[in-house]
């Protein structure tokens, strides 16, 4: 009698790894540094643009032009970690060096000296992981800027903020439906 046969397991394909804050910041930069995707875009004197792009690993990606004087507001991206780079004019990046609680909270009182700042010209880029509460603003009076941004997981809400001096106010919660 011949021993029983027995087929191989199947071989399951790895799950593909997410990808890291590291990975999103060499996308953006590398996606930014194209110029004709760069002027692809239609930009308008009156308010910011976008396209949405492919990200790497399943990520959420876009093409953004900001007219002069045109900025975000204070948000945050909830659970997703993300970067972004500027590819034409210069970008302001006004964070907080602390990490909010995510739940819970209406209005908050900031400590003294948790406020940063940087500027991201052309060619350069920033990596921030979740719960990164920030603006970014297109401070030239003159100039449209253009940049690319990156998150995983695709961004599940952004979280909207007030601020007046050291009073950080949650304001209003956005959901994808609201910017796609």
């Amino acid at each position: 009698m011949s021993a029983p046969t027995h087929a191989p397991a199947p071989v399951s394909a790895p799950a593909a790894a997410s990808p890291t804050t590291a990975e999103l910041l060499a996308f953006v930069l590398r996606t930014a540094a194209d110029p004709e995707l760069v002027a692809s875009l239609p930009l308008d004197p009156e308010g910011r643009t976008w396209i949405r792009l492919d990200g790497p690993g399943g990520s959420e990606a876009w093409l953004i032009g900001w007219p002069p004087g045109t900025g975000t507001g204070w948000h945050d991206h909830a659970e997703s970690r993300g970067a972004f780079a500027t590819a034409r004019g210069k970008l302001t990046e006004r964070s907080l060096a602390v990490r909010l609680p995510s739940e819970g909270w209406r209005s908050l009182e900031l400590a003294p000296d948790v406020d940063r700042g940087r500027g991201v010209p052309a060619g350069a880029g920033r990596g921030f992981g979740e719960h990164h509460v920030h603006e970014v603003l297109n401070e030239s009076r003159t100039e449209h800027a253009v940049s690319v941004h990156a998150y995983y997981p695709p961004l599940p809400l952004i979280r909207r903020y007030s601020r007046t001096g050291p009073v950080l106010r949650l304001e209003h919660v956005e959901r994808p439906a609201d910017w796609q």
